[in-house]
């Protein structure tokens, strides 16, 4: 089964523009990987997205990671690079350049689409 891994920055986006991330990402049959410093990240950023969120994640099926390390983008480098078939779903111009993985990107302000 195919695998995403989510980092921050895609998760509020997704939110902030209303797109069903976990729905769209279940539908193309992809499991969700959240890191455990993803998580954490959302409980201590202080916007009202990142509280939808949270509650958000209370109620859907993902399954949570631990990257090893406190630098978020660097353990999500690292896991794209071990796991060649896991998709990233990132906004992060550093990660993206730094990870040959296939990518889920927000195409539109409205769908997600694998690139």
């Amino acid at each position: 089964m195919k695998q995403v891994i989510l980092d921050t920055s895609f998760i509020l986006t997704c939110v902030k523009q209303k797109i069903d991330f976990f729905n769209e990402i279940e539908l193309m049959g992809i499991l969700i990987l959240i890191p455990r410093q993803v998580i954490d990240e959302l409980k201590r950023i202080s916007l009202q997205n990142s509280q939808v969120v949270l509650k958000m994640l209370k109620k859907k099926k993902f399954q949570e990671i631990d990257l090893k390390t406190k630098d978020v983008d660097l353990g999500i480098i690292k896991f794209a690079k071990k796991n060649k078939n896991t998709i990233v779903a990132t906004l992060d111009r550093e990660i993206k350049s730094k990870t040959q993985n296939q990518k889920i990107v927000i195409r539109g302000k409205k769908r997600l689409e694998i690139i």
